[in-house]
């Protein structure tokens, strides 16, 4: 799991705190323990630092609708009771009531270690069909131009390969294979590795990227910093792998970045706020009437090859997704071009 200090991290926030309640038996006990083994169980199964992130704070939301009630006491009837405030109350998309579904499940599962009912009663929003904005070829590149250095490079990697942001933040230089022309991703959603093609377009300005960051590599270790950011325990494993040029990130940042821990100087990527900005100005000079994002990228990536008659599964698996159902919904961003007679094979 990638739980690596992130550029412009900051203390949690008072309001983020546990709220003590006066006056109720019960309540005001301290959570730190809750969320010491919930970053326990994360780390064990080697789960993302957004997941941990998205889990801890339906946790926090949790006890402060409880009133920070003694965790052993949390029942089904509180999970019960918070679903629907979040549903009639709060009026809360159907995306975020499965998140805190999954994430209070985890929780009762593996760190509270009690056993999570039947949610008998508990009132859902009902889960809409998900139609995304797509880009047409000729926005994407009206977007692209409108971008400057690094991010039209992450940008052309979104569309050209279909990556989600943080796969192509993630990058490092020994993912990128030119030569056999496949980009490596490791530890997307779900945990999966895939290969996707390299845009043929892009090997000049790839190649020239990875020399740039070579020389940069270089010029790290001449000033003696600590090397990259490795994920899990690969730095105990291969002490000297975080200062070898092959797991130098593909974008790294321009600056170092000070770990408090240990006093040292290490290399994180191109953080992703920066590229969001950079896509949504983008965007703006553009002129155009969407709303657009790093994931309408990939969802115009998906889209395009369709409209090209791409076989339903190719695409499925140079996504990356579990489920062909979950691709599927491309089929209603594009109209379909052409209508194929069933024939026999043996016509073929």
């Amino acid at each position: 799991m990638r739980l690596v200090p992130r550029q412009g991290s900051v203390p949690a926030r008072a309001a983020d705190r546990p709220r003590a309640a006066a006056g109720v038996p019960g309540t005001g006990v301290s959570w730190v323990a809750v969320y010491e083994r919930l970053k326990t169980a994360i780390l064990v199964r080697h789960y993302s630092l957004k997941t941990f992130q998205a889990y801890r704070t339906w946790t926090r939301k949790l006890q402060t609708f409880t009133q920070s009630k003694d965790p052993q006491l949390v029942s089904m009837a509180d999970v019960r009771d918070f679903l629907s405030f979040l549903a009639v109350d709060r009026h809360m998309a159907a995306s975020s009531q499965n998140q805190a579904f999954n994430a209070l499940l985890f929780l009762f599962r593996h760190v509270l270690e009690k056993e999570f009912g039947q949610l008998e009663g508990v009132v859902r929003a009902k889960r809409r069909r998900y139609i995304p904005v797509v880009l047409s070829r000729e926005e994407v590149d009206r977007v692209l131009g409108q971008l400057a250095y690094p991010y039209d490079m992450v940008a052309k990697l979104l569309y050209g390969c279909g990556l989600r942001l943080f796969e192509c933040l993630q990058l490092r230089v020994q993912d990128v294979n030119v030569a056999m022309g496949v980009v490596t991703v490791h530890d997307g959603k779900g945990q999966k590795d895939r290969t996707v093609p390299l845009p043929q377009v892009m090997v000049p300005e790839l190649t020239a990227q990875l020399e740039r960051v070579q020389q940069l590599h270089q010029d790290d270790v001449a000033r003696g910093y600590a090397g990259t950011f490795l994920p899990g325990a690969l730095a105990d494993k291969y002490p000297r792998a975080a200062k070898e040029l092959g797991w130098q990130w593909l974008f790294p940042a321009k600056t170092l970045t000070l770990v408090p821990a240990t006093q040292e100087y290490r290399r994180y990527h191109v953080h992703e706020t920066q590229v969001q900005k950079a896509l949504t100005q983008a965007v703006g000079r553009s002129q155009m009437p969407k709303r657009a994002s790093a994931h309408t990228l990939r969802h115009s990536f998906a889209s395009h090859l369709l409209q090209a008659n791409y076989d339903i599964r190719t695409i499925q698996e140079l996504l990356g997704h579990s489920d062909v159902k979950t691709t599927m919904m491309y089929t209603h961003t594009v109209r379909s071009v052409t209508l194929k007679e069933a024939k026999s094979p043996l016509d073929f």
